[in-house]
């Protein structure tokens, strides 16, 4: 993340720890004293902290099936892991993005998304003992402690290859969050912890193991990877073959005679799940951003990266010289919400108007912020565009932040995205409806292709569910054997 970037966020949100002094501390899984500026005490009470924020800013997945599950098999885990007094909290959150990752005190997330893409139980139990070794680790207060305070918008504690965890889209995801991103030897030892959690409670890890090919396909291939030495965290296909070997380790150490992968109960467990985007929070087509359930909609900047959440919509440029902010502004009115906003943030106003934008009464201010970079103690100037919007019951803020220097260059596609924003009428946006899978099951031996093709997956789409499949397109499937596709109805 650049750094011009992250002082554009940090102008937007900022977010601060208090620092308590070092001391040494044991670790729960090596044994051996580490660093440390945070107690246990001090961890669970950023977890309690941190947890309101995750859901605010992902929302819950309703599905008490799945959620129970999930909270049932991360129990089973931390009671025999090395923590199991700390006060374990497992949520489904509602996020299309495959992911999972833990916060400080025992805290641990699953989006729908990866839940979506584990094919079997065994590759789930693995993952969740992989975030309960981020935990039982202190690897989250290792990484506090190192930083004292981490950066804004880096989601750590990753499943995903380190593109998407560095620059791609879980890095989009929730900028206001704080989390930490994990170096190699902390993934490493997670890895082995999964390994050792899941196979403890009765699971096959070397199907742990193979979803790091599911991994692989998602973050593009090898080919679309940086080599393994310039990353901080390991290639997911050598987390493979490091994690298949220490599966057999496992269960030659073990006294069980198998050990469970569960593929068909999986299935059905995840047998109407939300797929993808869920339009009634907000969905982009065509360039422009819809929000069905607040019946608004507004146009997005030419190659802008745009990001939804619960509690906001953030636009980033192609070259991050830019962003913008979408989300609800306190006061009772648009000017009150618009002094709040010059107050907060010691805007210098150059310009303002009351100019209504199509048809809603709306203030817009122009005007300078001074930026002081903390690491270096310099201040810069940026520049703001923003417009407080009276719709619906809610005042809305849609707020551009650029250096002051680019501001001419950026003020018109901030500007025509704001004055864009408008009530959403159209029935075909309102009623758009989610994906949902549905778990089809062959009635002859058939290839993939041939059994997605049946169930009435587009021949653009093939690839996309071969990898959610975990597996490939011209791979034989037998008669009465389950697979994912799309039809599935809301449980």
């Amino acid at each position: 993340m650049s750094v011009l970037f992250s002082r554009l966020l940090s102008a937007l949100l900022v977010l601060s720890l208090s620092i308590a002094l070092p001391s040494c501390a044991t670790n729960p899984v090596t044994g051996k004293k580490q660093l440390s500026l945070i107690s246990e005490e001090s961890e669970i009470q950023m977890g309690q902290q941190y947890d309101p924020q995750v859901v605010a800013e992902f929302g819950i997945y309703e599905d008490a099936p799945l959620q129970n599950f999930l909270s049932e098999k991360g129990k089973a885990m931390a009671a025999i892991s090395e923590r199991p007094n700390l006060p374990w909290t497992f949520r489904l959150v509602d996020s299309e993005v495959v992911n999972a990752f833990a916060v400080p005190g025992g805290f641990v997330y699953f989006t729908r998304g990866i839940m979506a893409h584990f094919n079997n139980e065994a590759q789930f139990a693995g993952v969740l003992g992989h975030e309960i070794g981020h935990v039982t680790a202190r690897h989250t207060v290792a990484q506090q402690s190192k930083q004292q305070v981490a950066q804004i918008g880096l989601i750590g504690g990753m499943v995903l290859s380190p593109e998407l965890a560095s620059q791609g889209e879980a890095l989009m995801q929730g900028m206001q969050l704080l989390f930490l991103k994990f170096g190699r030897d902390a993934e490493s030892q997670s890895d082995e912890l999964g390994v050792k959690y899941s196979t403890a409670i009765g699971y096959d890890a070397h199907e742990m193991a193979g979803f790091f090919s599911t991994l692989n396909r998602l973050s593009g291939g090898a080919e679309n990877r940086a080599p393994t030495f310039l990353s901080t965290h390991p290639d997911p296909l050598n987390r493979e073959a490091r994690v298949e070997k220490l599966a057999t380790q496992a269960q030659a150490a073990g006294t069980r005679s198998s050990y469970e992968v569960d593929r068909n109960s999986w299935l059905q467990r995840i047998d109407g799940i939300l797929y993808g985007e869920d339009p009634a929070q907000g969905y982009v087509e065509n360039g422009a951003f819809y929000h069905p359930g607040l019946k608004f909609y507004f146009n997005i900047p030419q190659n802008w990266k745009l990001i939804n959440s619960p509690t906001m919509v953030q636009m980033v440029a192609p070259d991050q010289n830019a962003i913008m902010q979408m989300r609800l502004a306190p006061g009772d009115d648009v000017q009150s919400a618009a002094q709040q906003f010059i107050q907060q943030n010691n805007v210098q106003v150059t310009d303002s108007n009351n100019q209504p934008i199509n048809g809603l009464t709306a203030t817009t201010i122009a005007g300078q912020i001074a930026q002081q970079d903390q690491s270096t103690g310099q201040t810069s100037n940026l520049g703001t565009l923003a417009s407080f919007i009276s719709y619906g019951g809610n005042i809305y803020l849609l707020a551009g932040l650029t250096p002051a220097a680019n501001f001419n260059q950026y003020a018109p596609s901030i500007q025509a995205t704001i004055r864009s924003f408008a009530q959403l009428t159209d029935a075909s946006k309102l009623n758009r409806k989610g994906e949902r899978l549905k778990i089809y099951t062959t009635n002859r031996a058939k290839t993939l292709q041939q059994a997605l093709l049946d169930a009435g997956i587009p021949q653009n789409r093939l690839e996309e569910f071969a990898v959610l499949n975990g597996m490939e397109l011209n791979d034989q499937l037998p008669a009465n054997y389950m697979y994912k596709g799309l039809g599935g109805s809301a449980r």
